[in-house]
């Protein structure tokens, strides 16, 4: 059975905690902050665990993380 290849894109852009979690940046942080308001520029700094849906997508990317 030959390996399966990771995403070089998923691996790039998640982690994953000693549990097991998916951790990811946080969302609409790149561009166009000066239309956004201080409280939510604030608030995603550093970085976040992810939904269970859609870690269930990263790890499918990730299949030997």
């Amino acid at each position: 059975m030959p390996k399966l290849k990771t995403k070089s894109a998923a691996k790039k852009r998640f982690d994953f905690t000693a549990s097991g979690l998916v951790i990811a940046a946080a969302a609409f942080k790149r561009h166009n902050l000066r239309k956004r308001p201080q409280k939510m520029k604030r608030q995603t700094r550093g970085r976040m665990v992810l939904n269970a849906c859609d870690a269930k997508n990263v790890v499918k990317y990730m299949p030997y993380r």
